[in-house]
């Protein structure tokens, strides 16, 4: 007889996302990873797998939940307000939210020697750096951007320092200096 299970498939998944997010992937351990998620270990990996398997499973669901923030918080916003609503977010992600992102995490610790995890990061930064510039596009069309900038060019400085604002993030406290680093890279939109 197959057992139902007796849990919240996308809770555990979120509770083993934050702490591999919050400790990094080979600091966390397969008993703190079951003892977080409060699970047992037979239902680990029955439903997630290995440890691997669940942290590209977490990333994979970051990154897609990452997106959906995005296009809900851009409803109504004007392009230069929907760029500063994405660095803006990157500093204040939530309240529940460990410091900095899981994907540069992810970036920093893993992807040189794992190919799945690079691909999911460079997946979403080519995500974030399209976003850029369709935005930035769309400023150009109702004149809210100045048309003399290039898109493409102007995308990838914006997603490179939006992904350098997620790593400072990590360590600096103090929200003035970083509200001040977003003034300068908007001002670069002006």
């Amino acid at each position: 007889m197959v057992r139902t299970k007796e849990f919240d498939e996308n809770a555990v998944l979120l509770k083993g996302m934050r702490l591999f997010w919050d400790q990094g992937y080979e600091k966390t351990s397969m008993q703190e990873l079951v003892s977080h998620m409060g699970i047992h270990k037979g239902s680990m990996y029955d439903t997630f797998g290995d440890k691997r398997s669940l942290y590209i499973k977490a990333l994979k669901h970051y990154s897609a939940s990452l997106e959906q923030s995005y296009k809900l918080r851009m409803v109504g916003l004007s392009a230069k307000e929907a760029i500063r609503m994405l660095f803006e977010r990157a500093i204040y992600p939530g309240e529940e939210s460990p410091l900095g992102c899981f994907i540069v995490n992810t970036a920093i610790e893993l992807a040189k020697h794992d190919s799945e995890a690079r691909d999911c990061v460079h997946q979403f930064w080519h995500y974030t750096e399209q976003l850029m510039r369709d935005l930035i596009i769309e400023g150009q069309q109702s004149g809210e951007i100045s048309k003399v900038l290039n898109a493409e060019w102007l995308s990838q400085y914006l997603n490179n320092a939006l992904i350098g604002l997620r790593v400072m993030v990590k360590t600096i406290r103090d929200r003035e200096k970083l509200l001040q680093i977003i003034e300068v890279n908007m001002s670069v939109i002006n």
